[in-house]
């Protein structure tokens, strides 16, 4: 008899609700699926934020969204999942940030709950209902966790550090 566990499945539900929303989030970046504006709308998007080269930036989102929510919701390595979704979301929650928390305000609110949660997953591992326990967890080990995050926190902070002074340039030109 196969005992079903609350926690797995609870898991298992969480994986995959974040896991689609970010997915149909980044394919609307990527192939303009869902009303989005693919690449060529998300890269015009990107350089009006103030995200150069914009091109690589699109990509890197939508990439970061549709593949780290894909592997999210499959509990495919797991930890390099959460970490690049939740990376991208970093990057939201930079443009965001000026219009406060609150999403009903333009605010942070939603791509920050999005971030936190697929950095909790990726941290707390999948689950037994995942691709990742059936392939004995390969790719969910204690070193994949480490350098996930480290990588996706770098690229963050460089992503977001390099949008910020190119804004800080561009107001002191303007003035």
């Amino acid at each position: 008899m196969v005992c079903v566990n609350r926690r797995d499945l609870g898991l298992l539900a969480l994986r995959v609700g974040t896991g689609a929303v970010l997915a149909a989030h980044g394919s609307q970046k990527l192939a303009g699926w869902f009303g989005g504006g693919g690449i060529q709308g998300t890269t015009a998007a990107m350089e009006a934020m103030g995200f150069h080269p914009p091109k690589h930036s699109a990509v890197a989102a939508g990439l970061g969204e549709a593949g780290g929510g894909a592997l999210l919701a499959l509990g495919l390595a797991t930890p390099a999942a959460g970490a690049a979704a939740a990376g991208a979301m970093a990057g939201a929650v930079a443009v965001h940030a000026p219009a406060g928390f609150f999403a009903q305000g333009g605010g942070y609110e939603y791509p920050a709950f999005l971030g936190f949660t697929a950095a909790a997953i990726g941290l707390t591992g999948p689950g037994r209902y995942s691709v990742d326990h059936v392939t004995c967890h390969v790719f969910d080990r204690p070193w994949v966790v480490a350098l996930s995050f480290a990588g996706a926190a770098v690229a963050a902070a460089a992503v977001v550090g390099k949008r910020a002074k190119g804004r800080a340039e561009q107001t002191a030109e303007e003035f």
